[in-house]
């Protein structure tokens, strides 16, 4: 009998989750809750959403899965990895303790200055006028960050006291981003090129993933306001062997250590997202879960199993799990609403995805989608992650865009310039 895998979640990342999963000989049976419509092709969709963690639990008991991989940072924040544990269930993503590394922004800086891990430089405040004072004598550029949960967004980087003011008073005093507002982090702003580091870890030894690069803004040119990501590309030219070693020595070798001693050893995915100056790498922020669109274009380039993978970080001892990575980089372009990040229309029918996909080397991962009397249409900010592989950088950016062109539905929008770092630093 093969292994039962719940995947818990509904965005692109779990799409390429599943669709990964589902090429393991070990795998009999994919579940996902919610999924969207292309998960369905490799999974059975379970009508539970990710914030209800007893249900999960439940279902997952019901249902006796052997190895459960939680895709979003909500569920492992509110607990889901301790529920399933205290049933004797397997669960790929940290316990509620450790999600803490994402689940706030004070804990993880103030883990960071205690165990000497680089970072930039900051200030806690849980009263407005505090801070609002603090702000107005920080120089320019100044960094602020809601403390808790808020999709990617609770982050400005603020080229004016005007900028910088509006952003604090919609965190600290409107609330836009509920209880993640209770208190922020102020601090400088590293200069740079950023990159992701994501690795898989049992709470001691890591296995990391290749190199990757996200495009947070919504414009071209990184212009305009945050997203949860416009794309990504592996691997990240700015990521040298030598701040590879850096990062593991310095950043995450440190940072485990300190989670043991803290008695919250983590396991699971751990994603660090990093500035690079004069090769020099430096935390910006930790991630408890694959990135997403990160994940897209590195499961792309995974041709070993993940299951083995996902199996022994749950279970606390990578041993022997083998990692073989496609040298060829890949590239993958997010396909949005009209109007995100802010408010945009649904419903609108999607085509073309078929005729995409016929362009070799491209996989077209879905979002935010649904389907409406027997049709795909958009149903989210981010609707598609269309990915794609190649002999070098340039050919895959090209592939990528291609088959993005074949993709209709009214008001989709994408970025024009993704992968324009590594073509720069390539020299191509």
């Amino acid at each position: 009998m093969g292994l039962k895998v719940l995947v818990v979640g509904g965005g692109g990342r779990e799409h390429s989750l599943a669709w990964k999963i589902a090429m393991s000989p070990l795998v009999e049976k994919i579940y996902a809750a919610p999924g969207n419509p292309g998960i369905a092709k490799h999974a059975e969709l379970v009508p539970v959403s990710v914030d209800e963690v007893q249900k999960l639990r439940d279902f997952a008991v019901a249902n006796r899965i052997d190895l459960t991989v939680v895709g979003p940072e909500a569920p492992l924040v509110a607990g889901l990895t301790d529920a399933l544990a205290k049933e004797g269930l397997l669960v790929c993503g940290p316990s509620k303790a450790a999600a803490q590394l994402e689940g706030s922004k004070v804990f993880t800086k103030n883990i960071l200055a205690k165990y000497g891990i680089p970072t930039a430089d900051y200030r806690v405040f849980d009263d407005y006028d505090d801070a609002e004072q603090h702000v107005l004598t920080h120089r320019l550029p100044v960094v602020i960050k809601a403390d808790g949960l808020a999709a990617g967004k609770g982050v400005a980087v603020a080229g004016t006291y005007e900028e910088a003011v509006a952003f604090l008073k919609d965190v600290m005093e409107k609330r836009v981003f509920g209880d993640a507002g209770e208190r922020v982090v102020v601090e400088e702003c590293l200069t740079g090129e950023e990159a992701s580091y994501i690795v898989f870890t049992d709470g001691e030894k890591i296995v990391p993933l290749p190199t990757s690069q996200d495009h947070k803004r919504i414009g071209d040119d990184d212009t305009g306001p945050n997203t949860g990501g416009m794309g990504a590309y592996s691997p990240a030219p700015v990521v040298t062997p030598e701040v590879e070693k850096k990062a593991i020595k310095r950043i995450f070798e440190p940072l485990l250590a300190g989670m043991r001693a803290e008695g919250m050893p983590f396991r699971g995915i751990l994603y660090g997202g990093l500035m690079v100056e004069r090769g020099e790498p430096k935390v910006l922020e930790f991630n408890v879960r694959f990135g997403d669109p990160e994940a897209q274009p590195l499961f792309m380039r995974l041709t070993s199993d993940l299951v083995p993978l996902l199996i022994q970080c749950a279970q606390g001892k990578l041993t022997d799990a083998e990692m073989k990575i496609d040298p060829r980089p890949t590239v993958c372009i997010v396909m949005s609403s009209g109007g995100y990040p802010g408010s945009y229309k649904k419903g609108f029918p999607i085509s073309g995805i078929e005729d995409a996909e016929k362009e070799g080397g491209v996989q077209v991962f879905h979002a935010g989608t649904a389907l409406k009397d027997g049709r795909l249409v958009n149903n989210g900010g981010r609707v598609l992650g269309v990915t794609a592989v190649d002999n070098d950088i340039r050919s895959a950016i090209g592939r990528g865009y291609r088959a993005a062109e074949k993709i209709h539905w009214e008001g989709a929008y994408y970025r024009r310039d993704i992968g324009r770092r590594a073509l720069l630093r390539s020299g191509a």
